[in-house]
């Protein structure tokens, strides 16, 4: 049976836990809100390009070639550094995994992993998957930009020097069905579909672009700035699931400590009125002692 004194130490000890709970609530609310803006952020800087990528294939052929043999492939797959967000990390690893399985490439002969996150990493590990270089997920909307040029510059390693002429890149994204929902994007090569849609878009002003530029250098450079912004986005709409996910996991917490409170303060207050009652009894009976020796 617990003391009065050990379960005044339990019911302090979980409105603590209580107030660490709730403050990691507010961090994930805000956090949350902080990545969905860099994303929406990037919507005029990415329309400016494609209307770049429009102008320099407008005054290109026109055509597009989709017999692209490909040689070797380079994964990305962002995850979380952070912990209490449920099943983050398990769920994208294992998605990973899924895919390269289905379409063949379960081996590190036929695809080079990039992990950003080394709970991530971990998980590759456990899933036979060990990835051959792993960055540490940044902990603000600022290192974003640094880890999507760190990852760029690792592409056209991969390019260069391993014959990585395909990319793809994992990641979580909030959905109003689910706080992290898998999903996989083709970085190389770009679509010729999209390049097409770009190609038949209707010119925004009646003014034709002109460039000064080499047209393979800007075209070059456009598309890198296409695949940043698809580094950047994808990493912002990780960390948002990430937040999410531990937003959720603290509001169950939340309801299991309010239960918990509960039950405690009831115990206590059961425990104190018996306490009370012993020690009138103990009162009593000392009086009615004391009177009948008195008698």
């Amino acid at each position: 049976m617990e003391t009065l004194e050990a379960l005044a130490a339990r019911i302090e000890t979980t409105e603590d836990i209580q107030s660490i709970v709730g403050t990691m609530k507010s961090l994930s609310a805000v956090s949350i809100r902080q990545y969905e803006r860099a994303v929406d952020a990037l919507n005029d800087y990415h329309r400016t390009i494609e209307l770049g990528l429009q102008a320099v294939l407008r005054g290109g052929s026109g055509h597009f070639d989709r017999q692209r043999p490909e040689k070797r492939t380079g994964v990305i797959v962002i995850g979380s550094d952070r912990g209490l967000c449920g099943r983050f990390n398990e769920g994208i690893t294992r998605y990973l995994d899924t895919s390269l399985r289905e379409e063949g490439r379960h081996t590190q002969e036929k695809s080079l992993i990039l992990a950003v996150g080394t709970r991530t990493a971990a998980r590759l590990e456990a899933l036979d998957l060990p990835p051959d270089i792993v960055f540490v997920l940044p902990g603000s909307v600022e290192g974003l930009v640094k880890t999507a040029q760190a990852i760029l510059i690792q592409i056209d390693r991969w390019w260069k020097d391993q014959d990585v002429n395909h990319v793809r890149i994992f990641f979580n994204r909030r959905t109003p069905e689910a706080h992290a929902e898998p999903v996989a994007r083709t970085l190389m090569p770009i679509s010729p579909a999209y390049l097409e849609k770009l190609y038949a878009s209707k010119w925004p002003s009646r003014r034709l672009p002109t460039h000064t530029m080499e047209t393979e250098r800007l075209f070059s450079w456009l598309v890198r700035q296409h695949l940043f912004i698809s580094i950047y986005r994808a990493s912002a709409e990780t960390a948002a699931s990430e937040h999410a996910s531990r937003l959720a996991a603290m509001q169950a917490a939340e309801r299991n400590i309010e239960e918990q409170l509960e039950d405690l303060s009831a115990e206590y207050r059961k425990k104190r009125q018996e306490s009370i009652t012993t020690e009138l009894m103990d009162i009593v009976a000392g009086f009615e002692s004391m009177r009948t020796r008195h008698a």
